[in-house]
């Protein structure tokens, strides 16, 4: 016997709670984070093509993150900004799909270059000698390549699947399309698509956790078999930012999707999900560049540049 469903095709994003005064306050932080985010990583991105000492396989894979991460903001914080301003909370289903597909494509492509990097750093240090034959630049565009696909096709069951739903409700309870609010609306059977998911994700963020930790592991033990002092900090001083940037992601990304019992509240799931989305696209920047020499140094040299050009033109 069939079940009769009204369709639904058009949702509200509920975003973050708050009165008028709050949601001007949410606006003006949001759009703080915003131009901070594209600022750093343009920025960095500049400063890795200029400086030629930068066009190294860690800085080629540094380049293509800082892409990833100003797509990936831009997916869902110019929506949140309108939001936030009582305008356009509604939101077809194609464009919601659209939405979380491309939310889950770069957030799955970063998974990939995380431990891409960490696979370049494994090489740079516990293979020194044969790190330029084994890391060459067909190498480095095969892994990029090999990132970017990959992520590209980790979402389509994701999307299809929730594409093929009922949908009995139409508020959103979070500030973009996520899929699990997107299931809790549906009307059908979820189980299936619920146990893909999952998979699904566990499979991509475990995966690549896995793989980055060993390759940090293996890193560990080729530092503490070093007798210099002095190479074994400048060794991990090239790994601190990548550990910092890691740990931040992974640690919001496995409690939000890779914990099928976690029972918390949307709210706490918002901001779980705000910071590895939002927040750490913003710190990348700014931590790859406070806690790499190199950065640092290729940074000034750039701004020296500049103001003595303009001194000269003045």
């Amino acid at each position: 016997m069939g079940i009769n469903y009204t369709e639904v095709t058009k949702f509200i994003i509920a975003g973050f709670p708050g009165n008028k005064k709050i949601q001007i306050l949410y606006f003006i932080i949001f759009l703080l984070i915003y131009l901070l985010t594209l600022l750093g990583n343009i920025t960095l991105l500049f400063t890795l093509k200029a400086e030629t000492s930068l066009h190294t396989p860690m800085y080629f894979f540094l380049s293509n993150l800082a892409v990833l991460e100003i797509g990936y903001t831009s997916v869902t914080l110019p929506k949140l900004l309108a939001i936030s301003i009582g305008r356009a909370r509604n939101i077809s289903l194609t464009a919601c799909l659209t939405q979380s597909y491309f939310f889950f494509f770069l957030g799955s492509t970063e998974c990939f270059f995380l431990a891409v990097m960490a696979y370049d750093r494994y090489l740079a240090i516990c293979n020194p000698l044969r790190y330029p034959i084994l890391m060459c630049n067909r190498m480095c565009v095969f892994l990029a390549i090999g990132s970017w696909f990959t992520g590209f096709l980790n979402p389509c069951p994701s999307t299809i699947l929730v594409s093929r739903l009922y949908f009995c409700g139409n508020v959103i309870n979070h500030f973009f399309c996520d899929v699990p609010p997107l299931l809790s609306l549906s009307c059908s059977n979820t189980h299936i698509s619920r146990t893909i998911i999952f998979i699904s994700s566990s499979v991509i963020v475990l995966g690549t956790f896995a793989l980055t930790m060993l390759s940090y592991a293996c890193i560990l033990a080729t530092l503490l078999r070093m007798s210099s002092a002095t190479g074994r900090q400048k060794a991990f001083s090239t790994c601190s930012a990548h550990l910092t940037v890691v740990s931040l992601y992974y640690g919001t990304v496995i409690f939000m999707y890779v914990n099928p019992a976690a029972k918390t509240s949307m709210e706490m799931n918002k901001v779980v999900s705000f910071i590895y989305s939002v927040v750490t696209p913003m710190l990348n920047p700014i931590i790859y560049s406070l806690r790499n020499e190199d950065v640092k140094k290729a940074l000034k040299r750039m701004m020296l540049k500049k103001f003595c050009a303009e001194r000269q033109t003045a």
